[in-house]
């Protein structure tokens, strides 16, 4: 028997991390902004 590896394409891989990263990285920002103004005032 032979195994055959599966790889996945690199535009792929971009596009899930892209799609999960900058939704979070903007909730990131967002909840950074909001404290910020809790602790200055």
């Amino acid at each position: 028997m032979s195994e055959q590896q599966s790889t996945t394409p690199t535009g792929l891989v971009a596009f899930a991390w892209a799609l999960v990263g900058l939704p979070l990285v903007y909730g990131l920002v967002q909840t950074i902004r909001t404290a910020s103004t809790l602790f200055t005032g």
